[in-house]
């Protein structure tokens, strides 16, 4: 059963994911066309709502891991090219065709059992087919296309509509790698078709930022378009005027405060012990929701406006905030993880550098692990 309330909250800022849309769309041009990647629920920020908005800025492709994610769209009124990154079940195959996903194959077998799926239908299949250009994971290779092409140019009920690929290391600027792999994805399209209605799609977020001439007619940015730049912060420091605009706000409570003696074990193992007479401001937040346990030791939150340090190991539902030198701070008082209040600001980007990790999984895991909440600014505004 879905709670009530919860004292931990994720807010989404709609107009956000709008602007940054169109960022990418300016920076791409008009001739690109853009494919939202929403899988793993838009990053922690919601499959449904996120891909809605985006569409009310001009998306009409979207791309998702697995095929129920595929359906859940379909099913929320998403119009447009939806692409299944990871295919499908055999036993799931009926689903493509009831709400028209596009597969995509890396694999013989599939091909022959879509293609028999299809004629059972009377039904003709889009499908994309997946370049390992480089990437080392998913895909056949590129001395592997022409097979593959031929082979579903034989099949009947499969037509070819995409050719993808993916970049390891677009986001380092300084890589010769990245169009190195993007040279090597064109060669191996170039030898499969000729035909211009083929989409061919390789640039994620790195790539239309940073490698601007591997955009091609489509591009897939992720990470981008929920605010963020794959190289963090100097990706933000670099951007020369307008700047992508973080959508996800993290913020819990005080739900105690009291004062401890110096020489006082704080937490599991205490492995922190107060050197000082001091203050602390309980937070119902830890690892569970997302706040992991290896920020112990590293971690800040915004409480009044200032940045206070984490003290003691993070539990699963409760962590420590060293107050000592916020002498305002109330039970019921805003605590700020992720996001502004007053001049200070803590970013994923930063939150990553604590964690060892990147934004993404940041945003993942606080976005999938506490409660949702959405703002339209626009209907603010107006």
């Amino acid at each position: 059963m879905k709670s009530l309330f919860s004292y931990n909250q994720v807010t989404v800022d709609l107009d956000a994911l709008r602007a940054n849309y169109r960022f990418v769309q300016q920076r791409v041009g008009p001739g690109v066309q853009i494919m939202a990647m929403v899988k793993a629920d838009a990053y922690g920020h919601g499959m449904v709502e996120a891909a809605l908005a985006f569409a009310e800025v001009g998306c009409r492709h979207f791309a998702v891991a697995e095929l129920f994610e595929g359906v859940c769209l379909r099913q929320a009124g998403v119009d447009g090219l939806i692409l299944v990154q990871l295919g499908c079940d055999s036993s799931e195959i009926q689903h493509l065709f009831d709400y028209d996903l596009t597969p995509v194959v890396f694999d013989t077998e599939a091909l022959q059992v879509l293609s028999r799926a299809a004629l059972a239908k009377c039904r003709e299949l889009a499908i994309h087919l997946k370049i390992d250009s480089g990437m080392g994971r998913l895909g056949v290779l590129p001395h592997e296309v022409e097979a593959y092409a031929a082979r579903i140019a034989e099949l009947p009920g499969l037509r070819l509509t995409g050719l993808m690929s993916h970049f390891p290391l677009a986001d380092d600027v300084c890589s010769n790698q990245t169009r190195e792999q993007f040279h090597q994805y064109v060669s191996a399209c170039s030898r499969i078709t000729s035909d211009e209605t083929v989409l061919r799609h390789i640039a994620n977020s790195g790539g239309l930022l940073y490698f601007n001439e591997t955009c091609g007619a489509l591009v897939r940015p992720g990470l981008s378009l929920y605010g963020y730049y794959p190289d963090g912060e100097q990706g933000r420091q670099r951007e020369q005027g307008e700047q992508l605009r973080p959508a996800m706000r993290l913020e819990t409570r005080v739900i105690q405060v009291k004062t401890v003696a110096a020489g006082t074990g704080i937490s599991y193992a205490h492995q922190f012990v107060t050197t000082r007479k001091t203050r602390l401001a309980v937070l119902p937040i830890g690892y569970a929701n997302g706040f992991l346990r290896s920020l112990t030791g590293q971690a800040q939150v915004l409480i009044c406006g200032q940045r206070v340090p984490i003290v003691g190991r993070i539990c699963m539902n409760l962590c420590m905030a060293d107050i000592t030198d916020c002498p305002d701070v109330a039970v019921g008082d805003t605590v700020v993880v992720m996001g502004s209040q007053g001049d200070q600001l803590i970013l994923a980007d930063e939150i990553a550098d604590w964690m060892g990790t990147i934004s993404y999984e940041v945003l993942c895991l606080f976005g999938n692990n506490n409660e949702r909440r959405y703002v339209n600014r626009l209907e603010e505004k107006g």
